[in-house]
Order: structure tokens, then C-alpha cells, then sequence
């Protein structure tokens, strides 16, 4: 025993702690408990500390025996959900706990983040307590006991809601449970123990209900420790039994594969002479990407590029402002492959499951709600895939992963009620109705936000909306049904507090579409942008979204991922132009000699390729702060994203287009559709000045600390 001088985190949520540093102490956590398990128990003579086989069996035994003698006649009521589940845990032992082989050794027992003793100035681990539960045994055990505030907060109080990270919301900076696996699994040398993960969290939990369940019977007896809070270690129990067998009866519990390709870079490998994942690159996609991308890439050749043609001739016949039929077999398709809604990130994932779906109220007919949440990727990961849908202005739709519905579902995931998420989110996550997203003013410079002039007076139990918007996008399609607009609910408040957003039903009487606003020629049928004024329109004030004031707050998390969405998809609509311009120059002869064969074009060729790589680094750089840090600390790195990709694009698209010549710049190819698009994101979302002003900011900033 001895004293260390050192920080203790006694919350899991890591309150008061900036996101970055929570990021790194989650992950300081996680390398401890590696280190831990790779301890040579023989070399220091702890070889018989202990049984090896048979641990989590014995385990399961002696930890009922202590439920069954804190419970029953004369003392607590015993709960059967709990002899049920010592029950599941009997008969599910995972084989690999019968022997004495690899991923046995060190056991702490109690390995939580407040056995931890950190550095005082740096996030390290100095210390780890509490070792009296330790032995030699199978170690998962371990791993899956120090994720628990990802599935319960067992903090006895006297709420109802007991919900973990999963369920709430992961704090800004805490890594998604995937990522802290990940660490664990890389420094550990160990397996991704996805096969036999349900067992190991329904252990660590039926042990902390067996635990919880003897200090409640101590505090009927009157000589329980905790003081009050004891009296509330019942509930406490009973609860985490219940969430262990919700646990065990879903269907997806953990990924087939660890979901980021390298995390623990941040740390470096310290063995000499070891081969780290880490010199393949940073920017790696996993498996579970690469199989993701495969799919995408074989859906686009086989079903989207052939129908191009088709879908353009329905946009420019006098029908065009009709769905083409086979957009929605091509949709049904995308379900069934799975590449449906892949935007989502994990977070708002799990907010939206834990409102939606965990009662059993809401079930999408045909498709399982893990479906119509995502793939559960980072936005890292969702770059590699964004890209390939970015190759064709069609695509993003097909795949529920079109702008301005993915910023409409993200602010209804992360910030709509239950009641808002059950009328406006679902529908969208199925892609039975399409959205739009009205913030533009004709009459102001809307670039700066607080110009905006659109009204939104509280009148009783309803809000009145007045004031003229356009490039509302989306508005213009046949399905879309729901508007987030903008608007000023208290022009006397300071000036980042008057904006508000809110809900507005397409349908509802004063939304009058004016025109369909064309950009270079198109009018983007049939989803468009529109000229909308709004006169005197009434919507219930439960339509207000997180309050009033709250407007720029919802812009600022809605805007993030989906200038990064732009960016990635520019990206590919760069690609998609250097291989027509390459297909081209091979095939054109001019002067006597192969367009490809021409020293100037070869220059410029490379240049493209230079820049269009330059500016892929940058997006996915953007993508892993954006996971690793939230929106406020990567702002700088978004700024420079939303201003080199377009720029880029424009570049390689025009090149492309002078390779084709006239052709280049007619309907009969998709280059001059892209550049049109890729022109408009010099503007939306935010136009280059605003941004690189952010970036000059920032560099300001830095240079004066």
C-alpha cells in the first residue's frame, strides 16, 4: 500500500472535463486494463493466485448463492427474472471459459474508472485499487464489467431512469463503445469478442444485481454502508437484471468488427519491433467498411449508373416533378443489402432507439429497427461510403442519405421529443416521406444567421409563422411533408438568442410555394429547391424544437456533419469526373495523336489527381475530429473541408468537361449536373468567406496563446 497523489473520477460521465481530455481518459483506461491482462502471472509468481477454466461458471454459481441468501422468507423479495437469467447464464457459458488458455490470466474483479488513480496534470493511469475480488480467471470478464456505463448507470438515486450511454447519449469526447473495444482489443493482443459479448455483459450485470441486492438487505437490517442512498440498492437490482435480459434478447448486441480502423494511435504501440495497424496508414477503412463499400460499389454499377439515363429524361419531361417508379424498387433494394440510412452515427443512434423502439411500441413492418438506425458507423466511416454515392447526383436519395433529409433526421434524432420523433423521424428513417429545410431569406444576407428576418410569435397553444423563404430544399418533391424552418421568436433577445426552429407541416394552411428556383438551368427535379412564403401559418407550439431561443444551437449540430456530408460527396463527384476525363483522353484522337498522349493534359491530369487527394485527406481528417472532438473543437478543420472540397471539385469537373469539349458542357453526360452542384456548395451551408474567416479566426487565436 501506498499513497499517490493523483485524480479519481468517481462519474462516468466525466462532467467538467473537456471532450478531448475525456476521449483520452476513457482510452488511458482502456490500455490499463490491457496492460493488466497481458501481466506474465508466472514471471511474478502468481501462477497459483488462483483456477484458471471453469471461471465465469463458478462465478455464476457463487454469485446466485448470494442473491439466493440476501433474498426470499423473512427478507427481500427474491425477483424470478433473476433465477431466469442465473438460468440463460448456465446454460450459455462460453467454451472458451472451460479451459486455461489464452485470454485467461489476471482478473481484478472491479475494474471501473473510480478504482483508477490518474496522473495530476497528465491522463494516465498512476494507480489501480481495490483488488480484493482479484484472481486468475477469464479476463473478458473484466473488459465487459468496465463497459458497463455504456449499457446502465448503477448510481443509486432515486430516479427511474438507470439508462447507460447506449440509452442517454454518449457524452462529447467519450469513444463510442466500438472504439474503447477496439483499444482494449489492439494492446491486449486479444480477439473482438463479439461471438459470446451478450454472456459477458449479462454476467457483469446479474453480478451487480446480486451485489446491489445483498446491500439492500443489510440496509433493512440497518447496518448497510452508502447511508441513504442503500435504500434505493432494490430497485437498483431489479433493474439491472431486467436490462440484462433485454440484453440477451436482442438481435445486435456488438459489431461483427471492430467499427475504426486505429484508434489507439493517439497512444502509439510501446513494444519494440511489433507491426501496429498504424503503418498501413491512418486513414484505413476496416473490414466491416470494406465489405459495406464492396456492396455500394456493385449497387452503383449494376443499378444506378445504368438507370441515369432514365431518371434524367423523367426530370426534364413535363412529369418531372413525379418519382420514377423504379427509384422506389431501387430503395426497397437498398433495405434489403443494407445500405440503408448509413449516415447515422452512432450516438444519435442510440438516442433515437432508446425513445423510439425500446417499448415495443414503434415496429417498422418489413425491416428491423436496427435497419432503419444505420450500419452504427463513425463519421469516418461513413466518408468512404458518402463518396461513392457523391459519384452520382441520383444515389444519395436511393439510399435515404440525401440532403436536406439527413440534417433534418440528425436534428430530429438529437434534439426531437418522442412525440416529434414518432410523427416526423420514422417516416423519414423509412423513406416514406422526404423533408426540407427552410432558412434562407431573399430579402437579407443570410449568410450571417442573425439576419434573418421570418417571425415566429407564440399565440396560446400555437406558434404563427410569417415571412418569405427559398432554396428551401426539398421542398419541391411530391413526398415531402415536413419543413424545419428558421425564424425569430424574440427579436428583443441577444442576438444568438432570437432564432428559433420549428416544425411546419407542408400541408398546413398559409404555405404558399411560389416557384421552383433553378440553379445554372436546373431545376433538380423532382426534388428541387423552392421560393415558399408563409402567411400567418399556425403550428402547435409542441412543434418548437429543444425551446425557443435554442435555433442557432440545433444550426450549429444540424450543419457539422452535413457540410462534411457535401464534402465527402464531392469528392466522389471528382472521381466520377477524372474517370469519364481519363476514358475520354484514351479514346479521342486530336492532332495526330491520342488526347492522353498530349503533354499538357498529362500535367494537368496529375494536378487533379494531387489536389483531389489533398482534399480527400482533409475531409476524412475533418470526419475523425468531428468523432474524436464534437462539432465546437473541429470547427476549424470542417472550415477548411467546406472550402477545398467544392474548390477542388469545381477544378477537376471543368477539366473533365473541356476534355470532352462540347459534349462536356451538354445534358448528354453528368459532368455539367456535378459542377452545377459543386458550384452551389461554394455557397450553402455557409459560403468560403464565412469559413475561411473561422479558419483566419482560429489561426489568430492560436497565435496568441
Amino acid at each position: 500500500m501506498e499513497y499517490l497523489e493523483g485524480i479519481i473520477y468517481p462519474d462516468n460521465t466525466l462532467p467538467g472535463v473537456a471532450p478531448s481530455k475525456r476521449r483520452a481518459i476513457y482510452f488511458s483506461t482502456a490500455k490499463t486494463l490491457a496492460a493488466i491482462h497481458r501481466v506474465d502471472v508466472n514471471a511474478i509468481g502468481l501462477q497459483k493466485y488462483g483456477r484458471r477454466d471453469n471461471y465465469c461458471k463458478r462465478q455464476v454459481e457463487r454469485w446466485e448463492k448470494q442473491y439466493l441468501a440476501s433474498t426470499g422468507e423473512g427478507k427481500p423479495a427474491r425477483y424470478q427474472r433473476m433465477l431466469d437469467l442465473a438460468r440463460w447464464l448456465k446454460e450459455n457459458v462460453p467454451e472458451e471459459d472451460s479451459s486455461a488458455g489464452a485470454g485467461t490470466g489476471l482478473v481484478h474483479g472491479d475494474f471501473r474508472a473510480d478504482n483508477l488513480v490518474f496522473h495530476p496534470t497528465e491522463d494516465r493511469v498512476i494507480g489501480v485499487i481495490d483488488w480484493e475480488l482479484s484472481t486468475l480467471g477469464n479476463q473478458m470478464c473484466d473488459v465487459a464489467y468496465s463497459c458497463l456505463p455504456y449499457i446502465i448507470d448503477a448510481t443509486p438515486t432515486e430516479r427511474t431512469n438507470y439508462g447507460g450511454f447506449q440509452h442517454t447519449g454518449i457524452p462529447d469526447g467519450i469513444p463510442q463503445l466500438e472504439e474503447y473495444l477496439s483499444v482494449y482489443c489492439s494492446f491486449s493482443e486479444r480477439p473482438w469478442p463479439a461471438a459470446n459479448w451478450k454472456f459477458y455483459i449479462a454476467f457483469s450485470l446479474f453480478r451487480g444485481a446480486s451485489i446491489y441486492a445483498g446491500v439492500y438487505h443489510r440496509w433493512t437490517m440497518g447496518n448497510a454502508s452508502g447511508g441513504e442512498r442503500a435504500k434505493f440498492a432494490g430497485r437498483i437490482a431489479n433493474t439491472m437484471v431486467d436490462c440484462a435480459c433485454d440484453f440477451i434478447n436482442r438481435e445486435h448486441v456488438l459489431q461483427g468488427q471492430p467499427s475504426i480502423a486505429a484508434p489507439w494511435q493517439e497512444f502509439g504501440r510501446e513494444q519494440e519491433g511489433s507491426i501496429s495497424t498504424k503503418d498501413q496508414g491512418k486513414f484505413v477503412p476496416n473490414e466491416k467498411v470494406m465489405h459495406l463499400r464492396k456492396k455500394l460499389m456493385k449497387f452503383m454499377e449494376d443499378h444506378i449508373y445504368p438507370m441515369e439515363g432514365e431518371f434524367y429524361k423523367l426530370a426534364q419531361s413535363t412529369s418531372r416533378w413525379t418519382i420514377h417508379p423504379e427509384e422506389e424498387t431501387l430503395e426497397a433494394l437498398a433495405k434489403k443489402e443494407g445500405l440503408w440510412n448509413l449516415f447515422i452515427p452512432l450516438d444519435s443512434a442510440a438516442r433515437a432507439r432508446k425513445l423510439l423502439f425500446e417499448d415495443g411500441s414503434l415496429v417498422s413492418p418489413g425491416s428491423s429497427n436496427d435497419l432503419l438506425l444505420g450500419a452504427g458507423l463513425t463519421n469516418l466511416e461513413y466518408g468512404y461510403l458518402c463518396e461513392i454515392m457523391g459519384r452520382s447526383v441520383w444515389a444519395p436519395q436511393i439510399f435515404n442519405c440525401g440532403a436536406p433529409d439527413t440534417g433534418n433526421m440528425e436534428v430530429l434524432m438529437r434534439y426531437g421529443t418522442k412525440e416529434q420523433q414518432k410523427q416526423w423521424l420514422v417516416p423519414l428513417l423509412e423513406g416514406k416521406i422526404r423533408s426540407g429545410f427552410a432558412m434562407t431569406e431573399p430579402q437579407v444576407a443570410s449568410s450571417d444567421a442573425t439576419n434573418i428576418e421570418c417571425s415566429i410569435s407564440r399565440q396560446g397553444d400555437f406558434y404563427v409563422i410569417n415571412g418569405r423563404k427559398w432554396w428551401t430544399s426539398g421542398a419541391m418533391d411530391p413526398r415531402c411533408k415536413v419543413l424545419i424552418l428558421m425564424g425569430k421568436t424574440d427579436f428583443s433577445a441577444p442576438k444568438h438568442k432570437q432564432q428559433s426552429m420549428i416544425l411546419v407541416d407542408i400541408n398546413t394552411p398559409g404555405v404558399q410555394i411560389k416557384r421552383p428556383l433553378l440553379v445554372f438551368g436546373f431545376d433538380d427535379a423532382p426534388h428541387g429547391h423552392a421560393e415558399i412564403v408563409f402567411e400567418n401559418v399556425r403550428v402547435p407550439a409542441t412543434n418548437i424544437l429543444l425551446g425557443e431561443g435554442r435555433g442557432f444551437e440545433i444550426a450549429q449540430g444540424r450543419l457539422g456533419p452535413g457540410r462534411l456530408h457535401h464534402c465527402m460527396r464531392l469528392i466522389g463527384a471528382a472521381e466520377r469526373g477524372m474517370g469519364l476525363m481519363v476514358d475520354r483522353a484514351l479514346s479521342r484522337t486530336a492532332f495526330g495523336k491520342r488526347i492522353a498522349q498530349h503533354g499538357s493534359f498529362l500535367s494537368d491530369l496529375a494536378k487533379c489527381r494531387i489536389e483531389l487527394e489533398q482534399a480527400r485527406l482533409l475531409v476524412l481528417e475533418a470526419a475523425d475530429q468531428l468523432d474524436r472532438h464534437g462539432n465546437k473543437k473541429a470547427r476549424g478543420i470542417l472550415a477548411m473541408a467546406k472550402v477545398a472540397a467544392p474548390n477542388m471539385a469545381l477544378k477537376v469537373l471543368d477539366m473533365a468537361m473541356q476534355v470532352h469539349g462540347a459534349a462536356g458542357v451538354s445534358s448528354d453526360t453528368v459532368l455539367s449536373h456535378l459542377w452545377a452542384t459543386a458550384r452551389t456548395l461554394r455557397i450553402a451551408d455557409g459560403p468560403d468567406e464565412v469559413h475561411l474567416g473561422t479558419i483566419a479566426k482560429l489561426e489568430l487565436q492560436r497565435a496568441r496563446l
